[in-house]
């Protein structure tokens, strides 16, 4: 992880938020405006989000690279899991291309002076 101040509290944010996406995938659909492909950008900005996020909480590295990697399994895990525990929901590569998408798209934070936010606003105690 960071150097953050209160770094568990962070890490737990970060497991709610991947928590909640795993809730969110697996109960009924929400109801929601008929958008063409409106659920590939829901898929692409969630992940994006998470992967983002991840960013801020994680050392650059093999770290972040795992974490990346976690998501996009996650992500492919939940539509398996959607089409074979659901009676409500239905399996759609298309979604878990989307949610990979999502997570490179939140990695190339990575790239600008964004990365360490977190480690700005709420400098540690070292």
């Amino acid at each position: 992880m960071k150097p953050l101040r209160l770094p568990g509290l962070w890490l737990g944010a970060w497991l709610v938020l991947v928590a909640a996406v795993v809730v969110l995938s697996l109960g009924s659909p929400p109801p929601g405006p008929d958008v063409p492909a409106g659920d590939k950008w829901q898929h692409l900005l969630t992940y994006a989000t998470l992967s983002a996020a991840a960013v801020q909480v994680f050392r650059p590295g093999r770290p972040l690279q795992r974490v990346a990697v976690g998501l996009v399994l996650l992500g492919v895990a939940l539509e398996i899991a959607q089409g074979t525990l659901t009676a409500d929901r239905m399996m759609d590569w298309r979604d878990a291309v989307a949610n990979a998408a999502g997570v490179g798209l939140g990695l190339l934070t990575t790239r600008t002076r964004a990365r360490d936010l977190l480690v700005h606003a709420v400098p540690s105690r070292a």
